[in-house]
């Protein structure tokens, strides 16, 4: 199977869309993602993955914590503006461990980071959930390579 085929198979599958930031070591990172998924109750554990091409990958590798934030319908903008590497995070609100949040978002994880595994041309960054904030809303999603908003 070709990657262009392969790409149009896996577009068939909705998802969440979510941002995840970090402190890296030039300053703070965002990115966002869209293949999250959950791991572990027992412990409370989650991944996802990232290119290894990404100029931020190595940020998110070595950051000992990060943030997840499932965004809502209406940050359409907000998951536009983390897919570009300028996001200005520098002046952001902070959780706990000092990384920079993002605000009105559906649910916030606040993570340690568990395990960095190797996944073809893609790392796999498992995270321990220390903390949970959950809001209200619609949910952002992403199907066939574009965003959208759940049905009535």
């Amino acid at each position: 199977m070709d990657e262009k085929e392969f790409k149009s198979a896996l577009s068939a599958f909705a998802t969440g869309v979510a941002v995840v930031t970090a402190n890296g070591q030039d300053g703070p990172v965002g990115i966002t993602i869209n293949s999250f998924a959950s791991l572990s109750l027992d412990p409370p554990l989650v991944l996802w993955s990232i290119d290894k091409a990404s100029r931020r990958c190595q940020a998110y590798c070595d950051a000992q914590f990060s943030a997840i934030h499932f965004l809502a319908a209406d940050q359409r903008d907000t998951a536009k503006n983390f897919t570009k590497t300028g996001v200005e995070l520098n002046d952001a609100a902070v959780n706990a461990q000092k990384v920079p949040i993002v605000e009105n978002c559906l649910t916030r994880l606040d993570c340690e980071s568990h395990a960095v595994l190797e996944g073809g041309d893609h790392f796999i960054l498992i995270s321990r959930v220390l903390n949970a904030e959950v809001g209200q809303g619609t949910p952002l999603l992403f199907y066939k390579a574009a965003f959208k908003e759940l049905g009535a």
